[in-house]
């Protein structure tokens, strides 16, 4: 159909600012195909892959959200363990947002095991985090908060409670 043109090496700077200002304008699918053109010529552009892996989970709440398989490859491409691990909890977290937002009483048992999920990978960044680097601490942190304010529990114990 479309032959995309490619950018300049020269340009993949500015194109990566351009990709983090269009994931704070809340239009993923920019900073998607921005990512997406940097890796065409940089495949193993870390940045490239950070912005784009948030971007594709940036979609998850729009109704249009990216597939499992999709996000695992671009995680697996993340060369830094203590970055793969923590943006793999940052994947989980949001997955529990979105399945908080369904409003259902299996979105809010989906939620807390995704949310636990993410506070165990979030313990394990923890373990491997550059000396003065606390945001894995600061994430678990937040995923313990929304289980809490959500008054989320597993669902054993919540069936229990009913019986």
């Amino acid at each position: 159909m479309f032959n995309l043109k490619p950018l300049s090496t020269e340009a993949i700077p500015a194109a990566l600012e351009k990709a983090m200002r269009y994931r704070l304008l809340n239009e993923p699918g920019n900073a998607e195909s921005i990512c997406l053109d940097v890796l065409h010529l940089e495949p193993d552009n870390q940045q490239a892959l950070v912005t784009l892996l948030l971007a594709m989970t940036d979609r998850d709440d729009k109704g249009y959200a990216i597939g499992d398989k999709q996000i695992k490859e671009v995680l697996t491409r993340i060369t830094d363990e203590y970055e793969r691990v923590y943006y793999s909890g940052i994947v989980a977290e949001r997955y529990a947002k979105v399945q908080l937002s369904s409003g259902t009483t299996l979105g809010k048992f989906t939620a807390y095991d995704s949310l636990r999920e993410a506070m165990t990978l979030f313990e394990k960044a923890e373990a491997i985090r550059p000396h003065g680097n606390d945001d894995a601490i600061l994430r678990w942190n937040t995923c313990a908060r929304m289980i809490q304010n959500n008054r989320l529990v597993p669902r054993q114990e919540f069936e229990f409670a009913l019986e």
